[in-house]
């Protein structure tokens, strides 16, 4: 078992973020020796929201020109408030802009009456889940430049074909998130290609004995012998390495490959968000080999 990958994740809202502060940040994190930076997909946090809000896929993009290596990505899309067409068009794009460093996260999203029922969308989970469903399958085949013809009961497409396909074979990676112990969105991640779980049991990160559980139910229902990620948000101390190996450790032992190390907070101050930046990724002792 390897070393998982450390990843940032943090929210698309906040007095510190917008597009051209969260580029910067990136390259920073790059410097710093993160693997990832993956950002909140909103339009809406809550009905009474007053904070500034940027969109995601164009922050993605400013954040891509500016960097080499760092992967990037949502967690997550709410895919079903999304023209999957639309997000096929501008994933592709990215991939090719990052020069195939795109990550997708997907899910049902939440909240559903500031990101969906606000607008006149549905905020019923079944409807959510069937378009959810829907897009992936649209996304996916426009993605891989054939003609698609599609009759399902929320989309319709007639024929189209894009090109070009995104940099990355077979395809753009596809993360689904979820929250254990419902089943269905684990069932939906084990058709493609990671999972991030959350939990409805105690604390939103599953404690490490849930995580086992999961991978379990997924491999159970996972056909492909594909490389499959495990990405689970925390919250590690930066240089403080007894601390982190006791946080970490068992996520890793348990068969996480990412590690997203959160950076919501209340504050959300710049001077916050880049101190814990440039710390780096929670470090381990030297000596420890999962």
């Amino acid at each position: 078992m390897s070393r998982p990958r450390y990843g940032l994740y943090a929210p698309n809202f906040g007095k510190a973020v917008n597009a051209r502060t969260l580029a910067d940040l990136a390259v920073e994190a790059e410097s710093a020796e993160w693997d990832g930076f993956f950002l909140w997909d909103h339009v809406m946090h809550s009905r009474n929201q007053r904070l500034p809000m940027v969109d995601s896929l164009t922050a993605l993009a400013a954040m891509a020109v500016n960097t080499n290596r760092i992967k990037l990505g949502t967690t997550i899309t709410p895919l079903a408030r999304r023209r999957p067409w639309v997000v096929a068009r501008q994933t592709a794009t990215l991939d090719h802009l990052s020069n195939g460093r795109m990550i997708l996260g997907v899910g049902l999203g939440e909240p559903a009456d500031a990101d969906f029922e606000l607008f006149g969308e549905s905020g019923d989970s079944k409807v959510r889940a069937e378009k959810l469903d829907e897009g992936l399958e649209i996304l996916t085949r426009l993605w891989s430049g054939g003609q698609v013809k599609y009759r399902g009961r929320h989309f319709q497409i007639n024929g189209a074909r894009f090109y070009p396909s995104p940099k990355q074979k077979p395809r753009i990676p596809i993360w689904v998130g979820g929250f254990w112990p419902n089943k269905k969105p684990f069932q939906r991640a084990a058709r493609w290609d990671g999972v991030i779980p959350l939990s409805k049991l105690g604390s939103i990160r599953p404690q490490p004995r849930l995580v086992r559980d999961i991978i379990t139910y997924i491999r159970e229902n996972r056909s492909s012998r594909a490389p499959f990620d495990i990405a689970v948000i925390g919250w590690g101390t930066g240089k403080d390495l007894e601390k982190n190996a006791k946080k970490i450790r068992p996520y890793i032992d348990a068969g996480i490959t990412w590690w997203l190390e959160s950076l919501y907070t209340k504050q959300n101050s710049l001077r916050k968000l880049r101190e814990r930046i440039l710390q780096g990724p929670p470090k381990l002792p030297r000596d420890y080999s999962p």
